[in-house]
């Protein structure tokens, strides 16, 4: 296990660092987002092609990290390709950029600490898969971590396809997303994101107490990110100055777990 880890590892190191270099020949790096799901779907795959004989959990578990990551990835790396360059990056390695040393930069700063947080987090998948030799059943508790990962999927692509709509619309210009499903939550998404990987590591606990512990920092890991560091805190700061109505569709709306709104 951990000699596969470590395989898995230099996978992760080696495809940030083809990154950095692709970034600076392009002269931006928010690709990486995209990065982000399709990277966790290359870590399954590198988990699996080392097991011997995979079981039935080893391929429901590379099925379901693959499907998301890929998803998620092609999503991102769409609207990087129709927005450009991120503003937050730009910010973030414009002096770099000023004083010669972007490659430097972008390798500190976003590539690095992307292979180790996207390790981290990809856990259960990778210990999961590994621990999954033949045969590796499905067991009932697999199965409602499949359930969870389903509804995970439902709300991303769902949430995903309204905000797309949403922002295409110029009549919706300075105005707030409070239909569908962003009329339950704020951030369906984020929601999503979070069932998905605490669905991946429900199946991947099947695999042994020993894997369930070893892996469990991955969704705390994504479910703090998500809901108190990068993710949710920061998007809604820029919202409520740049969107006049979103204080009260935060007064309404729960801000994380769907739930009716409430009515003022």
């Amino acid at each position: 296990m951990l000699e596969a880890l470590l395989i898995n590892a230099a996978v992760d190191l080696a495809m940030m660092v083809l990154l950095c270099w692709v970034a600076v020949r392009i002269g931006d790096v928010s690709f990486i987002d995209a990065v982000w799901g399709a990277g966790m779907a290359v870590l399954a795959f590198a988990s699996f092609v080392q097991v011997t004989e995979p079981g039935p959990r080893a391929i429901l578990l590379l099925a379901m990290t693959a499907l998301w990551g890929l998803r998620l990835g092609i999503h991102l790396f769409l609207r990087w390709r129709g927005h450009g360059e991120d503003p937050r990056y730009a910010k973030m390695l414009g002096k770099a950029r000023d004083q010669g040393r972007y490659g430097s930069a972008a390798f500190k700063v976003v590539f690095g600490p992307q292979a180790v947080l996207l390790f981290v987090t990809s856990l259960p998948a990778q210990a999961g898969i590994l621990a999954s030799g033949h045969p590796a059943p499905i067991s009932p508790l697999a199965w409602a971590g499949f359930a969870l990962w389903l509804t995970g999927m439902v709300f991303e692509t769902i949430g995903d396809a309204q905000l797309k709509a949403f922002r295409a619309d110029p009549a919706m210009k300075g105005k707030v997303l409070d239909t569908g499903l962003w009329r339950f939550t704020r951030h369906p998404n984020y929601f999503g994101d979070a069932c998905v990987w605490w669905g991946i590591w429900l199946v991947a606990a099947t695999g042994g107490l020993w894997v369930a512990l070893g892996s469990v920092i991955g969704p705390l890991f994504l479910t703090f990110t998500l809901t108190k560091w990068s993710g949710k805190p920061l998007l809604e700061k820029g919202l409520a100055k740049s969107r006049p109505g979103y204080a009260d569709y935060v007064k309404r709306t729960s801000g994380f777990i769907p739930w009716p709104p409430k009515h003022n």
